[in-house]
């Protein structure tokens, strides 16, 4: 899946380029927005942390260039040095609900918490949630609901992450995060709704005994702000949505500042059951292969999980094809249900139900959804 949809993403790319270079400045657009949106999908699919970052830079090349083109105006270089403005995406994903498969109470969090009060503020006097907290296993969805939020919202969506804030530089790193909400409330208090989404919060905000004075400032100037966000007299649309697989990691004043602590949970059967549905769709497959018998045996996978699955399994026979006949000619043969199990056997979950036991611990003592 990942493969065809990187494939794709090229060929709109190299269609936004030719555009561009002809000066048919709405075909470019075009172009780049729908490589943009495809980015954000690998983006959420993908795992690894040093891919997502260079998703990352892609979409803030391709959006800069849409900006420049629809303003008409010269690329303005705004990267400071520490890079925080590459990391800061000011970026309107094009992620729907619809795209997430299962996670329904989730969904209900979020939508209750930030999409109703940003649409009607007048029905919620006493004020509403600004900081959400998405814990859970990786790989079921937590960076597509803060996308999906900020899509639904047509929010400036600002992703951060502990690579992009913490400097060598004594006070930096501070700075850094001082920049990022201050951007937001500038867009917020325009009445236009800010995301900032911090990934693997833990990162930045763990409860270390043995630490070094620059990850403590950092952790009190996130506090800091977000007792700003939460002032009770603001109405601004601002709102920080922050993602760990190890909540229990997180400092304890830390996460008082979430008013909302949102349980994302492996998929269960039915969710399975649509993932495998999903992400074979484009897949050649016989007639003996049985989704509902793989969202069974795959309990306990996560959506990334199932996705790595279906991935291999169309790696396995075109593996084949070129080993058989050199690949030039004919197609590859179509996949089977013995190909799945194959597969299935060698790969085992990526969550551990020591990990599973942990956050529904945590979810019991801190949970609210």
């Amino acid at each position: 899946m990942s493969q065809e949809l990187e494939r794709i993403a090229a060929e709109k790319a190299k269609e936004a380029v030719y555009y561009d270079r002809m000066g048919q400045k709405v075909k470019a657009v075009k172009f780049y927005k729908e490589v943009i949106e495809l980015l954000w999908r690998l983006y959420g699919l993908n795992t690894d942390q040093s891919i997502r970052r260079v998703y990352q830079e892609k979409i803030k090349e391709y959006q800069d260039r849409i900006d420049t083109l629809s303003s008409d105006t010269p690329t303005v270089n705004t990267t400071t040095k520490t890079g925080i403005d590459s990391a800061a995406l000011n970026q309107k994903p094009q992620v729907k609900w619809e795209d997430i498969i299962n996670i329904e109470d989730a969904k209900r969090a979020i939508r209750e918490s930030i999409i109703f009060p940003t649409k009607r503020p007048d029905l919620f006097p006493l004020g509403w949630p600004r900081g959400i907290l998405l814990f859970g296993p990786p790989g079921c969805g937590k960076t597509l609901l803060a996308a999906a939020a900020a899509s639904e919202l047509d929010a400036s969506f600002f992703v951060v992450d502990a690579a992009s804030i913490m400097s060598k530089w004594l006070g930096e790193s501070e700075r850094n995060i001082a920049r990022i909400f201050s951007q937001c409330r500038m867009a917020a208090r325009n009445g236009k709704p800010a995301i900032i989404f911090i990934d693997e919060v833990d990162s930045l905000t763990a409860e270390r005994f043995m630490e070094v004075g620059g990850e403590a400032r950092v952790r009190n100037q996130l506090i800091k702000e977000m007792d700003s966000i939460l002032d009770k007299g603001r109405k601004d649309y601002l709102y920080v949505i922050a993602a760990t697989n190890k909540p229990w990691n997180l400092d304890e004043p830390f996460i008082r500042r979430f008013q909302k602590r949102v349980y994302v949970t492996l998929p269960d059967l039915n969710a399975r059951k649509q993932l495998f549905d999903m992400y074979t769709r484009g897949l050649n497959m016989d007639a003996s292969v049985e989704l509902n018998q793989m969202s069974i045996i795959t309990d306990g996978y996560s959506a990334a999980d199932i996705h790595d699955v279906c991935m291999e399994v169309q790696m396995k026979v075109v593996s084949e094809f070129f080993a058989e006949g050199g690949g030039e000619k004919g197609v590859p043969r179509a996949i089977t249900m013995e190909d799945f199990i194959e597969i299935i056997k060698r790969r085992r979950p990526s969550v551990s139900l020591e990990n599973i036991k942990k956050l529904l611990d945590w979810q019991a003592k801190y949970a609210t959804n």
